[in-house]
């Protein structure tokens, strides 16, 4: 019987060179050879997972648009190269917005649905890891699936692929390039197969070549607002949200309170924040208003920003908080998140609607600003009063607290009126409490669109005889010149000068100071909110420096060193 030793045959392999056999059997030698083969292996197992970087001038441009026959191209731009660009067209005067992405083949585009719905599958089995690039992630198991699939693509093709699977899933569909068109404020859809329209800084109420069909409307909306954290449903279909990148999103689904179909309009935000120098350079302000708004809100002297529909109202609270001191407490409420401070020791208050149908669980304003009394807040930023909280509001700024905020109305008349009846109620006597009104509107100068600072008026207090509330209007806007006419003396600032223990000639010297740090800003172009809380940090910590750097012209790079 044959022992298992024996099956056992041993075969020598003659070797020529004894020193060959020898660096064979080196440990060395035998660990990069295992390597080379697990490489090997792998390249089969788990196919390559890079591509080469595209170039336009190798691979081809990706996208390519004609003007059609009977219109005219009036401006061309990129949103996002090499993939997306806007082009504007003209015909008979009116003003077309083209979005002009990637053309697919019917084999690039059947690869991407297959693509779409498998990925669709893997990233919700967890194929996504909080600490890796998004993007990354998508790219390599996109690479895998077409590895899988043998797809054979030219590098120019799977760019194409990447960039509509990078769209879909991390960015906002068909509204993506819209999204990142910096000339767009508004962003509107009215219904099912209806062109989107939106407003843009410099062609105003343009009409796309974007709609959606039934399914893809409802879809998009259930998706926006689930980028928000909100749900939408049949039983509650209407959202007021806000998306991750801080624009405001109002959307309704289906047809039951929007008989079009579902819509939605979303109010872009500025991801480079409007500032004070902005504001000057618009002429929306002069250099002297923004000086007395950093004076008084410096002090604590109260303010309601108050304007018809996109008159900027909110901008400009937004803009001037900057002159807010550093590290004052700050807290601030709205309905949905529109305010955006750069201080460090702040509060962002956000209501909350029922959850249930019992309105269990909701949280109002008046709720938050009754909290926020009990934080001890140094300012108070109200996004818009309403309701109830108005009279809240004006308890607070009578015990002491600066407050500011915006409201609809069009002239100071229209704004005491609504603040002394329902729903607000405000008594009279309390008005005088409140220091300062700044009426904003949206006008058009030299057939161009623009916001402008109408007015600008103090609550002087309440007349004796007659029970009005005195005004001091400060500021006219004067729409012949399109320039400011200061008409009076400063009611609001006397006050600060008496409280600080100044006599006139310090408040001169204050205010003129602070016209001569914004000038210099304005001159420089540092309009940037990091270097204007910089300036008002410095000033605010040694004023006679800054004065110093600017004669000296240093204060800019003061400003690089510590940026």
């Amino acid at each position: 019987m044959m022992e298992p030793r024996d099956l056992i045959i041993e075969e020598k392999i003659p070797v020529e060179n004894e020193d060959v056999d020898k660096k064979d059997k080196d440990p060395s030698r035998l660990s990069t050879l295992i390597t080379d083969l697990r490489s090997g292996i792998d390249s089969i197992i788990h196919p390559r997972t890079k591509i080469p970087d595209y170039d336009p001038e190798i691979h081809g441009p990706l996208v390519e648009f004609e003007v059609p026959d009977g219109y005219q191209e009036v401006e061309r731009y990129w949103v996002n190269e090499p993939y997306s660009f806007i082009i504007i067209l003209e015909k008979g005067n009116i003003f077309h917005y083209h979005v002009v992405e990637p053309m697919l083949t019917l084999y690039e585009k059947d690869l991407l649905e297959r693509v779409y719905d498998d990925l669709q599958d893997i990233l919700s089995l967890g194929g996504v890891s909080t600490e890796r690039n998004k993007e990354t992630v998508l790219k390599e198991h996109a690479l895998t699936l077409f590895n899988r699939y043998h797809a054979s693509l030219e590098i120019a093709s799977t760019y194409k692929i990447f960039y509509y699977l990078k769209r879909n899933f991390l960015g906002h569909d068909r509204l993506n390039s819209l999204m990142l068109d910096s000339g767009i404020e508004d962003i509107s859809c009215d219904g099912i197969d209806v062109p989107v329209f939106m407003y843009h800084r410099k062609y105003r109420n343009i009409k796309t070549n974007i709609s959606f069909n039934e399914e893809e409307l409802n879809s998009l909306v259930i998706k926006l607002c689930q980028k928000s954290g909100k749900h939408i449903s049949v039983g509650e279909p209407m959202v007021d949200a806000t998306l991750p990148d801080g624009s405001r999103l109002q959307a309704t689904l289906g047809k039951e309170i929007t008989t079009r179909g579902s819509s939605f309009t979303i109010r872009k935000f500025r991801g480079d924040p409007i500032t004070p120098i902005d504001l000057v350079n618009y002429n929306t302000c002069n250099i002297e208003i923004m000086a007395y708004f950093w004076l008084a809100m410096e002090n604590g002297d109260c303010a309601i920003f108050a304007g018809g529909t996109a008159s900027g109202k909110t901008s400009l609270l937004n803009a001037v908080s900057l002159f807010i001191p550093p590290l004052s407490k700050i807290v601030s409420i709205e309905d949905t998140r529109e305010l955006t401070l750069h201080h460090d020791n702040w509060i962002a208050g956000v209501t909350r609607k029922p959850l249930n149908v019992n309105s269990s669980g909701e949280i109002s304003m008046y709720d938050l600003l009754r909290s926020a009394l009990r934080q001890r807040p140094e300012y108070i930023l109200v996004g818009e009063i309403r309701g109830e909280e108005a009279l809240t509001l004006f308890q607070a700024i009578s015990t002491g607290h600066a407050t500011y905020s915006t409201m609809h109305a069009g002239d100071v008349q229209t704004v005491v009126n609504r603040l002394d009846s329902p729903p607000l109620n405000v008594p009279h006597v309390m008005l005088q409490s409140l220091d300062i009104l700044s009426i904003q509107i949206q006008t058009f100068v030299n057939n161009k669109r623009v916001r402008r600072t109408q007015s600008l008026v103090e609550f002087t207090g309440i007349d004796a005889k007659t029970g009005y509330i005195r005004i001091n209007e400060l500021y006219r806007w004067d729409p012949i010149s399109d320039s400011y006419i200061k008409t009076g003396d400063s009611y609001t600032l006397n006050k600060v000068m008496v409280a600080r223990g100044w006599d006139r000639k310090k408040l001169a010297v204050e205010l003129e100071n602070r016209v001569r740090i914004l000038t210099y800003l304005r001159e420089k172009n540092l309009r940037d909110y990091i270097s204007i809380s910089l300036v008002v940090q410095a000033y605010d910590a040694n004023p006679q420096g800054v004065i110093e750097a600017i004669e000296t012209d240093t204060l800019q790079t003061m400003i690089e060193q510590n940026m």
